[in-house]
């Protein structure tokens, strides 16, 4: 049994040796001491905004190399552990052994994904959109519970959430935007841009007949100051509306809403969450830079296939992936073909695996078309 272990332990040693000789450490320790050097100046906290950038790019650098570092100090007390069952013969210590092997085995496969998470803006925070698609009422309730998933999903990472913008329909929504905050929040949800497509018995239906619904998804970053996206005030329409609400003393009497059109692109974006129509502004600027630097970026590298689902009818022969529910369930992602079984958990936010999959496959470089599959899904 030892044996075994043994042959496991040499083969994942030598990926975490091959993992840390590309991270560059001595690279990364010297940026954040030069980076806490700075925080030691006089006046360093003088301008709190510059102040918090620079602690969150120390925080950043020091997340990308201390887990490494502690994997690699684990993996000392298990080849220390190893070597004692050996001597020992112990059952006890020889499944200490095992259980500190899956300890590390986790964790790298855990960090080995952040790994991948290496584009100018996967660290940043996300503006997820969810739009419902062809299906009627049955469309404008998957649109609601897909965006349920993804904020069932970050309530289990514990990122926060803020529903910028929604459009409330007949049994369910017509679209929302949420913006959602953490460590990799984009990079993680990236892949989850496109047509997802929705197999189920309709609850909607008095005669109990099986319906195909879509609802598009968009991911765009949140982009800090460290990326600048021009937008020209003539290139800019600006619209003012009075926010929807449920009536009351509730009722919004002033036209706080507005409404952006990128007049170049006819990117359109929303914000009526706040009273304040400034505030509302600025959240409508963040949202139209963001999606501008997703649209600058294709026209720039001309990767028309990489945001190809985008531009697709969101209908049949164009989905990312497929929520089956009768007459079997399965969950299944037809660019990587990865698929679960356990559709409810799935709903209730249990996507990493959908995540991870798609990260390896672009780290790999394997076509994801997407689309019409071969199985019935």
């Amino acid at each position: 049994m030892l044996e075994e272990v043994k042959i496991q332990i040499e083969e994942l040693k030598e990926e975490i040796n091959t993992v840390w000789g590309r991270l560059d450490s001595d690279a990364i320790d010297k940026s954040i001491k030069e980076k806490e050097k700075l925080t030691e100046a006089a006046g360093f906290w003088d301008d709190p905004k510059a102040a918090e950038k620079v602690m969150s790019q120390i925080r950043k650098l020091k997340n990308r190399v201390e887990p490494w570092r502690k994997l690699k100090a684990d993996f000392d007390d298990l080849e220390a552990m190893y070597e004692l069952a050996v001597e020992s013969g112990d059952a006890a210590d020889e499944d200490e052994v095992n259980t500190m092997y899956a300890s590390c085995k986790e964790t790298f496969e855990k960090l080995n994904i952040l790994n991948l998470l290496s584009g100018e803006v996967d660290q940043n925070d996300a503006y997820l959109t969810v739009h419902a698609g062809a299906g009627g009422t049955e469309a404008c309730d998957w649109a609601f519970m897909l965006s349920r998933m993804y904020l069932r999903w970050a309530e289990r990472h514990g990122y926060k959430t803020e529903v910028v913008d929604q459009l409330e329909a007949e049994g369910g929504i017509k679209s929302i935007t949420i913006q959602i905050s953490g460590d990799y929040v984009y990079g993680y949800l990236k892949g989850e841009g496109g047509i997802h497509r929705l197999v189920r018995i309709s609850p909607f239906d008095a005669n109990a007949r099986r319906h195909t619904s879509f609802a598009s998804v968009y991911v765009y970053p949140v982009l800090d100051d460290t990326i600048e996206v021009e937008v020209r005030p003539e290139d800019l329409r600006v619209d003012t509306y009075r926010a929807g609400g449920k009536g009351g003393q509730h009722v919004n009497k002033t036209d706080s809403a507005v409404r952006f059109t990128h007049i170049p692109t006819g990117i359109v974006v929303a914000c009526q969450t706040e009273r304040s129509q400034i505030f509302n502004r600025q959240a409508c600027m963040s949202m139209l830079k963001a999606r501008l630097y997703e649209y600058y970026r294709e026209q720039k590298e001309k990767e028309n296939s990489k945001f190809a689902a985008e531009k697709k009818d969101i209908s049949f022969g164009s989905q990312i992936r497929s929520y089956v529910f009768q007459p079997y369930t399965m969950v299944k992602d037809h660019r990587t073909k990865f698929s679960s079984g356990n559709i409810q958990s799935v709903m209730d936010g249990e996507i990493d695996e959908f995540m991870n999959a798609y990260l390896v496959a672009k780290w790999k470089g394997l076509p994801m078309d997407g689309g019409d599959d071969d199985e019935e899904v």
